[in-house]
């Protein structure tokens, strides 16, 4: 099979398309012929030489697909050849065929193409786990966002209107902001010309959100403390604007708010499950329904991945970038 593979750390040029052996599933997996993958931040900081995958994992990028069951591996049931799916990676996505632990396994909604739900898994499973099972956002509620008309942005605002959370998100320019105007936010922050703090307690009559889904990290951490209502909880999930910050305790515990950093690559794979067993559950009902949608970009041939990185890494897109193998 062929495979983008990372000949040594570097730029969107690092990635090449070459031959690889195919991948064998082992006990409890399944084995996916890919029709499709979708690029994550995750995928350039592998690239750059600053995310390995975990040991056992392929070494290609890659943290999701869509595509058909070409085998199943011994210990495997509930799967046929042949059954259109889509699922989580720890890697490997990025490649003709890939070995995926039968957990980590979803039926390609109700509704949604076969090459589109590969834009579902990573950005459903990180959002469901960090806003719902970790911060436990809640009807009437306010959840800002950063990075809107991102991957994660996009599948966090319909989530939130979905189960009746006000919405707030940041984005740099007029026409992201309005795509997640039409996906259902309420509250549009221009982060280049606004302050979101400001702006934030303005729209909730000075309250504060009560959940933040944050992807930058250092850069905003005292600025989301002070952006949290009482009792808000802060989810950090992405480093963008670095790995060090100062967190304010005094600020924290007069709000008695929380804070919360997770990552979905590394972890156990009974963890993993049971997000993706929530996921099946909870998020594949409102996408069988029409309420909630993956916003595709762009699809490109996975040869062109240097390319999509580019785009990736110059926020030139709204919502994924999905790469196809045909």
């Amino acid at each position: 099979m062929h495979a983008i593979t990372i000949s040594e750390p570097g730029g969107p040029e690092a990635l090449t398309w070459a031959e690889v052996p195919d991948p064998v599933p082992g006990e409890g997996e399944v084995l996916v012929e890919v029709v499709a993958s979708a690029v994550n931040r995750a995928d350039i900081m592998q690239r750059q030489g600053f995310y390995d995958p975990p040991p056992g994992s392929s070494p290609y990028p890659g943290l999701e697909c869509s595509g058909r069951v070409a085998a199943l591996g011994p210990g495997v049931s509930g799967w046929s050849v042949g059954d259109e799916v889509c699922a989580l990676l720890a890697g490997g996505g990025y490649a003709q065929k890939v070995a995926v632990p039968a957990g980590q396994l979803l039926p390609v909604p109700e509704g949604v193409g076969l090459k589109e739900a590969a834009a579902l898994p990573e950005v459903v499973c990180t959002v469901w786990s960090n806003v719902f099972m970790v911060a436990h956002l809640r009807p009437g509620e306010t959840l800002l966002v950063h990075g809107g008309s991102s991957g994660i942005g996009t599948m966090a605002i319909q989530l939130a209107k979905a189960v009746g959370a006000k919405v707030a998100v940041t984005a740099g320019t007029k026409e992201k902001l309005e795509r997640c105007a039409e996906l259902g936010a309420d509250i549009l922050i221009n982060y280049r010309e606004q302050d979101f703090v400001a702006e934030v307690k303005d729209a909730t009559g000075g309250a504060g959100a009560d959940v933040i889904l944050d992807n930058m990290g250092a850069k905003y951490l005292d600025r989301n403390v002070q952006a949290l209502a009482v009792n808000g909880r802060l989810a950090i999930i992405g480093m963008q604007g670095g790995r060090k910050g100062e967190l304010n305790i005094g600020a924290l515990l007069a709000k008695r708010a929380a804070v919360s950093a997770t990552s979905l690559r590394a972890r156990p794979l009974e963890e993993k499950a049971a997000i993706v067993a929530a996921v099946r559950e909870h998020v594949w009902p409102l996408l069988a329904g029409g309420h909630v949608r993956p916003v595709v970009d762009r699809e490109l041939p996975m040869s062109d991945a240097p390319d999509a990185h580019r785009v990736v890494e110059e926020s030139g897109h709204i919502g994924k970038i999905l790469l196809v193998t045909s």
